[in-house]
């Protein structure tokens, strides 16, 4: 389940990985950490060595993977290079996007993991991704809240300070549901949701347009240049 590329027109790793030494951002653990829970883990050791338990390299690293309930998992791969991606873990699969939920707890769509906002080129440009992805998004999770409830906490909990965020920035939370229609959270609304527009997808960092993509870019190659 969930074997379709986010988009099929554009490879999105290709966008971010100028501006991240030539590797994806949801390709290392420098960024992004995959966790999974123990069943997954035991699936993905059966089918493949791509993995590893994750060694924390820094203070914020170790207290991500100290903070983690038990039922859970802090893992890593060899790297984009060597990807299988048959055997991704099911948060790299649907990374930017998470379930969201209400104030109610209603499951109204998906999400993104805003503090990526400035680095991943998807988050930016979320009107190419495919239909067809989309769907399979929703069956993945769906399986996933059917076999276990208790999946739903930690996205219950990732929505309610996606909340109190964005009303904070003053900024509505964009949705993605069924179908590819797109909505969005009111901030300071108590969570009201109403209708959105592809026009309602904001650009971040470098992806504000082609001239800070390519400023950027070039800063990143004088950078790593150096080093």
């Amino acid at each position: 389940m969930l074997g379709r590329p986010i988009s099929r027109r554009h490879d999105c790793g290709k966008h971010c990985a100028p501006l991240n030494g030539g590797e994806p951002v949801c390709c290392t653990t420098r960024h992004a950490i995959p966790v999974v829970n123990r069943e997954e883990w035991q699936l993905l050791k059966s089918r493949t060595d791509l993995w590893h338990h994750f060694r924390p390299f820094d203070a914020p690293s170790r207290q991500i993977k100290e903070e983690l309930p038990s039922s859970c998992l802090a893992i890593e791969c060899k790297g984009a290079a060597f990807c299988e991606r048959d055997n991704r873990s099911l948060a790299c699969r649907t990374f930017p996007f998470f379930p969201y939920f209400t104030k109610e707890q209603e499951w109204r769509g998906f999400s993104y993991y805003w503090s990526f906002e400035d680095r991943c080129w998807m988050i930016s440009y979320m009107e190419k991704v495919d239909a067809a992805f989309v769907e399979e998004l929703f069956k993945s999770y769906e399986y996933l809240f059917k076999l276990d409830d208790s999946e739903k906490e930690p996205f219950i909990e990732l929505s309610a300070s996606m909340r109190r965020v964005f009303t904070r920035w003053k900024r509505p939370i964009l949705l993605l549901e069924k179908g590819k229609v797109w909505r969005k959270v009111l901030p300071a609304s108590g969570g009201r949701i109403v209708e959105a527009k592809e026009k309602d997808i904001r650009r971040h960092g470098p992806y504000r347009s082609e001239t800070a993509y390519r400023r950027a870019v070039k800063e990143a190659e004088e950078e790593f240049a150096e080093d």
